[in-house]
């Protein structure tokens, strides 16, 4: 399979380009390019194909360059480059917000848009302070999130994240603290949801207990954690971590970046496990990933209470130059559109079980430790080499991108996130390369 365009020159000097979460010199000298995309595949600069097993990075949930979204960006582009939203918008800007929160939960009537994930986390923890102050909890400070947990790279999101790599250079929020996660080394090769663990969401207690409910703004979790490896929730777990939630009029977030428009099989993961929270982070599949962009979803009640106890005037200090952007705004409307026009989440939880079944078919390959899943995405563990802990898994990274499937890998976990476009046959084709290239592997 070759595409049609033409090969674009290539750099001739590749040192201008600091990379993010890379490893810039092994990069360097062995260089991965892509140069073009359509539908399910990749291209190298050099034409050759790549069935893509990962939505790019989780977030080309419709598959690459599809034509409603590219004419929409380009159309817009000619229309309105762009509009600030300081006292100013323009008119799409509202109806994509409507039109975003009617697939959000029953009462989740308000979007506050950002760029990506990582705003639109730490825009949703200051809008948790905020409401927490506006109804009169101005000592509920303290933000809790869980261990292995990744909220993106802003300092709120790393101090709440979980993962340590992203934590240990930098200096964190104060008034932080986490709870326990829910991955159950015991549990191996688990269909979907783990039958036990729904007991786990009472380690929030235990931080009740230590530092009060009265300073305790908000939890932050995602629903089904994607970079620390998929980390499928216990059957319970949610709803048992809402629960506790109200009891102490604490704010539940889900950081659905990840897990939003179809990844499970629904618009969100809290319509999949029927969860409602107070805040939802979404970017990644908003826009198919075409324009950057992030959004959190608010409760009608949050909202007013901010907006309604404020003085005259500004009533929340918070936002983006390019909240809103006529672009973002229009990719993420045809997305949105085709979505529904191609039922994709209603696609994706079609071909969940002929999903469940391939990745399980590596339960006997070379290496595999452990297989994990749910909705369109699973997590395969590696055993780990002795005193060389995620080097099998980025050889096995590298020797898949050669035979022409690209998967992510995050420690010694090979991470799948398909759009939701692939076919059977496809999900045959990337498993089975999977398999062949673990059968290679030391």
């Amino acid at each position: 399979m070759a595409h049609d365009d033409a090969a674009p020159a290539l750099p001739n000097d590749l040192s201008a380009f600091w990379m993010p979460f890379t490893d810039n010199r092994a990069f360097k000298a062995r260089p991965r390019l892509l140069a073009s995309a359509k539908d399910m595949h990749y291209f190298t600069p050099e034409g050759r194909a790549l069935l893509d097993g990962t939505s790019g990075l989780w977030c080309v949930n419709a598959g690459h360059t599809r034509a409603p979204i590219v004419e929409a960006i380009r159309q817009a582009a000619g229309e309105l480059d762009y509009a600030p939203s300081f006292q100013l918008s323009h008119p799409k800007a509202f109806a994509f917000a409507q039109r975003l929160t009617a697939i959000l939960p029953a009462g989740m009537d308000h979007v506050f848009f950002g760029n990506s994930g990582s705003e639109a986390v730490d825009s949703a923890l200051k809008i948790a302070l905020a409401y927490q102050r506006a109804i009169g909890q101005a000592g509920r400070t303290r933000l809790i999130g869980r261990e292995k947990g990744y909220h993106g790279v802003g300092f709120g999101g790393i101090s709440v994240g979980g993962l340590p790599n992203n934590r240990r250079a930098f200096t964190l929020l104060p008034g932080v603290d986490h709870i326990r996660h829910t991955y159950d080394p015991a549990a191996h090769f688990t269909r979907g949801q783990p039958e036990a663990g729904a007991d786990l969401a009472d380690d929030l207690e235990r931080l009740v207990g230590l530092h009060g409910a009265e300073t305790i703004a908000a939890v932050i979790v995602e629903p089904l954690a994607g970079s620390a490896g998929v980390l499928v929730p216990p059957k319970g777990y949610l709803q048992r971590l809402r629960a506790i939630c109200d009891a102490h009029g604490i704010l539940l977030i889900f950081d659905e970046v990840i897990t939003g428009f179809g990844r499970l099989g629904a618009a969100t993961a809290a319509e999949r496990f029927g969860v409602t929270p107070d805040l939802m982070t979404l970017a990644k599949g908003l826009t198919n990933a075409a324009v950057p962009m992030g959004a959190v979803g608010v409760r009608a009640g949050i909202y007013e209470a901010v907006t309604e106890s404020a003085a005259a005037g500004i009533e929340l200090f918070h936002g983006y130059t390019y909240s809103a952007h006529p672009l973002a705004v229009a990719a993420g409307a045809a997305t949105l559109q085709l979505y529904a026009d191609e039922e994709l989440f209603a696609r994706a939880a079609g071909l969940e079980g002929r999903w469940e079944d391939a990745v399980h078919s590596l339960k006997d390959a070379p290496h595999v430790k452990d297989v994990r899943n749910l909705g369109l995405v699973a997590g395969i563990e590696l055993t780990p080499r002795e005193g060389a802990p995620g080097q099998r898994a980025a050889e096995v990274f590298q020797l898949c991108f050669d035979a022409g499937v690209l998967v992510r890998v995050t420690g010694d976990i090979v991470a799948l996130s398909p759009p939701l476009i692939i076919s059977p046959a496809q999900i045959d084709e990337l498993v089975g390369k999977i398999g062949e290239v673990l059968g290679r592997v030391a």
